[in-house]
């Protein structure tokens, strides 16, 4: 059987001796890597018990546990900022970056389908379209019209322009009664003969607003009053357009569309932007800026690999042949008791981040209120007496 190094009993310089060389360069992460890896080996039993690592073994344990405590916390991390960082750009470094949360910035963004659909705003483009109005012709097919000037996309219409004129625009219209009283007190004042001669008249703004309403009201009851039906792009107009002499009645009805495809188009153009748990930018903890409680933690998780790690190599050999009989080796008890430690360390980790999560941070910050409102709630008032 060939010769197994043995742990000699210190340690090289760490830097170069890691797999990755992500912390090589931390000045902290050189001074304890040798001594990480004397106190590893004392608590595998040397010097009684010979350890067979060797310092660059401690070395990429003590790497692997940074960068797992790193990867764990930063796990929590994207959980909990997830949905406020979707969008943010990929480029700028998120590790240990407070995240102010902004529930309202990501609601209106989820809420942008919505407004595109009553139009008030979105994602979704309102393009404008018009057709011209037949005389006598009362139906009109859209779709007809989206496939020649719309290059044949499927479209839907949102809004049809198809009203009476205003109302402003018959203010004094003999048919309704409006304006009649008006013209009786402008002769009774001798200003009748002038014009305009409203202008020697101060009526209050309501006057103006009443009379408005009186006719469209009267377009309404006496009038076949303007309105349309729209079924499947389908247009009926209201009331059927008459002919002005010619037959083509020079008005035009325009609306309002969409290309269903554009809302159909779930894939925005995000490229260098956050969209998902893989492309956050959240990087490995600088070693030296990790507290005491951390370290702690790395130290006891490098020390569960490195007892992983020697099982390993003594479960090679079951037994070692010495004179006159033979040793067996611990090396399935040594993995065993690794892992578990592992599992432990990790699932300690993740309850106390668990602990420290905004939601429960909150909770626990009003059941504080509401204990601190029940003991006031015991202290005397005070009375006074005047």
């Amino acid at each position: 059987m060939a010769d197994i190094p043995i742990w000699p009993g210190s340690g090289s310089a760490i830097s170069g001796s890691t797999p990755f060389g992500q912390y090589d360069t931390d000045s902290s992460f050189q001074s304890d890597g040798p001594n990480l890896a004397n106190w590893c080996a004392k608590r595998l039993g040397y010097p009684i018990t010979d350890v067979e690592l060797q310092d660059s073994q401690f070395y990429a344990c003590f790497e692997e546990s940074i960068s797992e405590y790193s990867a764990q916390v930063n796990q929590f991390q994207i959980r909990e900022n997830l949905l406020n960082v979707k969008g943010a750009p990929t480029g700028s470094d998120m590790t240990n970056v407070e995240i102010n949360p902004n529930p309202l910035a990501r609601a209106i963004s989820i809420a942008e389908n919505y407004g595109s659909e009553v139009g008030s705003g979105g994602n979704v483009t309102w393009r404008s379209g018009s057709i011209d109005v037949i005389a006598n012709q009362q139906d009109y097919d859209l779709d007809a019209w989206a496939t020649v000037s719309a290059s044949g996309e499927s479209i839907e219409i949102k809004r049809i322009f198809h009203e009476a004129p205003p109302a402003i625009q018959r203010y004094f219209d003999p048919f309704v009664g409006t304006g009649m009283g008006m013209n009786s007190m402008l002769d009774s004042f001798g200003f009748g003969n002038y014009s305009p001669g409203v202008s020697f008249m101060l009526m209050p703004i309501y006057a103006d607003i009443l009379r408005l309403q009186a006719i469209e009201f009267s377009d309404q009851i006496r009038k076949s009053a303007y309105s349309f039906e729209l079924i499947n792009n389908n247009l009926r107009i209201f009331p059927i357009p008459a002919d002005n002499g010619n037959g083509i009645s020079p008005t035009k009805i325009h609306f309002q569309y969409i290309h269903k495809a554009d809302r159909n188009a779930v894939v925005t153009n995000n490229v260098g932007t956050v969209t998902n748990y893989s492309n956050i930018p959240y990087n490995n903890f600088t070693y030296s800026f990790i507290n005491d409680v951390g370290k702690q933690w790395i130290r006891k998780y490098a020390l569960a690999l490195s007892r992983e790690l020697l099982g390993f190599i003594r479960s090679k050999y079951s037994s070692v042949p010495v004179p006159g009989s033979e040793v067996t080796l611990n090396g399935g008890e040594l993995v065993s008791q690794a892992q578990q430690e592992k599992e432990e360390l990790v699932t300690q980790l993740r309850e106390n981040l668990e602990q420290s999560s905004r939601r429960l941070q909150l909770e626990a910050q009003r059941e504080e209120n509401e204990n601190m409102l029940s003991v006031l709630s015991g202290a005397p008032l005070k009375i006074y007496i005047g």
